[in-house]
């Protein structure tokens, strides 16, 4: 277990785990850009608010992704279906000889 210090908006924190450090401080470092770039258009905003405001952001963001990936593999299922259909049918008149 590695202990990684980083800073999010102003404040330590100490994260404990097995991930790369340099994984851990971009991830702190997003997370950081999120809450300041909030916290620009929020004047008046509490630490707490920022932070679960933050977090609904990048969890939209994720589901955002997570659809887009979704939608990338039915696209390229609906490609390989429409693939496979024109092979076979090229394939048929060279089976009937």
């Amino acid at each position: 277990m590695k202990t990684i210090e980083v800073e999010i908006y102003g404040q330590r924190y100490t994260v404990t785990g097995e991930a790369d450090e340099e994984y851990v401080k971009r991830l702190a470092n997003y997370v950081d850009t999120q809450v300041r770039v909030l916290a620009q258009s929020m004047k008046t905003a509490t630490r707490a608010k920022l932070a679960v405001l933050a977090a609904l952001n990048i969890t939209h963001q994720l589901f955002q992704a997570e659809r887009h990936r979704q939608e990338g593999e039915a696209e390229v299922e609906r490609r390989t279906l429409s693939l496979v259909e024109s092979i076979e049918e090229q394939l048929e008149p060279a089976q009937k000889r």
